[in-house]
């Protein structure tokens, strides 16, 4: 049986989990203040990840001083897919741009909470950290030439800063599924 997703106007599952470039702990309290929360499932060795991590570093820029807070979580087993391994992601962080946290979820518990699917897979919390957007980042896919915007995440923290619902309308994230540990597989 599947995992039941979390539902839009879900409370964020709580999480304090190590930062890969910086080992701090980083908490959903600490995004209190913030007017929303995106939270995004990540890793390195997905090619639907490497094909949007720039657009991501771009839309966190281009947010940075409004009450957007992001987050990014890896969650994938790095015995399997070493690549996602905290040093290897700090790296990507880097070389990517990323200017927020990004974690790392050793016993998949949070991914769980989350019902996490996929890498791309994000999450957009109001100032209540109710789940009001669950979706694609945009229609940009390795298999095509679309460019990378990431318009469908940007309309939803759009409404969300200024006060407007977000449409329930939500196409499904794709990208690679979450590797779980052998055993680990959310039931």
């Amino acid at each position: 049986m599947a995992p039941t997703t979390l539902a839009l106007g879900a409370h964020a599952p709580d999480f304090v989990l190590p930062d890969v470039t910086t080992g701090e702990l980083v908490g959903l309290s600490d995004f209190d203040g913030r007017q929303a929360l995106l939270l995004l499932f990540l890793c390195r060795h997905c090619p639907y990840v490497e094909r949007v991590e720039e657009g991501i570093a771009r839309l966190a820029r281009d947010y940075e001083g409004s009450g957007l807070g992001i987050v990014a979580i890896s969650a994938n087993d790095p015995e399997t897919y070493p690549e996602d391994a905290p040093d290897s992601l700090a790296e990507q962080a880097a070389e990517a741009g990323f200017t927020f946290a990004y974690l790392f979820d050793e016993t998949q518990e949070v991914a769980k909470a989350y019902t996490a699917a996929c890498t791309p897979d994000p999450f957009l919390f109001d100032v209540e950290r109710r789940l009001v957007y669950r979706g694609q980042l945009d229609d940009a896919r390795p298999s095509n030439d679309v460019p990378v915007t990431c318009e469908d995440v940007r309309a939803a923290v759009d409404a969300v800063l200024a006060g407007r619902p977000v449409p329930a309308d939500q196409r499904p994230a794709v990208g690679c599924s979450i590797k779980w540990r052998p055993g680990n597989e959310p039931t």
